[in-house]
């Protein structure tokens, strides 16, 4: 009984150990709980890690376009600036080329005028005077070397001026000849003319006559126009002022064809 009693004690500590050493303690429960907490955390982490990695990756390629994109600002700017100094040569290239024509058109012009005033020497400056204005050049010849009051029909003394005159036209390459009646403002009318009007533009065409027909002078450079009485020199309130207006102007200028091919280019 003795024996059956120690088997019986044993036996319950033995089961008692047994079953004691089968269910987790306290200290086992919080380390797994720190293992399932780091394992959590390691996730998260290497989640975070790779959204960084992501964001890196986003942030170098933005970097590259945007260094793709300067590069193509910068090469744009370079080309713009080339084009823009062309554009400058050439603006500078062809100011200089006007301002030689314009200068080459001057000296033309200039030494036409003395040419022709030189040849005119002999005519008083109450029959013909001879300037420049506005790039052309002027020869202004009063109504007494050319017609008598009322007349389109130029006198002896005014054809040998026009011959003259031609002489050194027809040595002159390159300008356009307009002629140029006047008139004061005391009304006319006749058989032969109507009015003023009439009378400027007929002195006009008699002179492009002699001009082309008789001294050879080229038509194709030549035009007649009237002007009445509506562009005075002088008042018309004084005989002397009348006197100054009854004129005939001839106005040879430079040929702007060349300054127009430049100024079109």
């Amino acid at each position: 009984m003795k024996n059956t009693f120690h088997l019986l004690a044993i036996s319950t500590l033995l089961l008692g150990l047994l079953f004691t050493s089968c269910g987790p303690s306290k200290k086992l429960v919080e380390s797994r709980s720190r293992v399932s907490q780091l394992q959590k955390d390691s996730a998260d982490t290497h989640d975070q890690l790779n959204s960084c990695n992501v964001r890196v990756k986003n942030l170098a390629n933005e970097k590259s376009a945007l260094q793709s994109e300067n590069a193509q600002s910068q090469n744009d700017l370079k080309a713009l600036t080339s084009e823009s100094k062309m554009t400058i040569a050439e603006q500078a290239l062809r100011l200089k080329t006007l301002q030689n024509l314009i200068q080459s058109q001057k000296d033309v012009m200039n030494k036409l005028k003395n040419s022709i005033a030189d040849a005119l020497l002999n005519y008083t400056s109450d029959e013909l005077t001879v300037y420049i204005k506005d790039g052309n050049v002027y020869v202004s010849l009063q109504e007494k070397l050319l017609f008598k009051s009322g007349s389109d029909v130029v006198d002896p003394k005014g054809k040998e001026a026009l011959k003259t005159l031609s002489q050194v036209m027809n040595n002159t390459k390159d300008i356009t000849v307009m002629i140029e009646g006047h008139t004061d403002n005391v009304p006319i009318k006749t058989s032969h003319f109507k009015d003023n009007w009439d009378l400027s533009t007929a002195r006009a065409t008699s002179i492009v006559r002699i001009l082309t027909t008789e001294y050879g002078f080229d038509s194709n450079r030549i035009t007649a126009s009237g002007r009445s009485d509506l562009h005075p020199v002088k008042g018309n309130d004084t005989p002397e002022g009348r006197a100054a207006n009854r004129r005939t102007e001839i106005i040879l200028s430079p040929d702007l064809k060349e300054l127009f091919k430049i100024l079109e280019q």
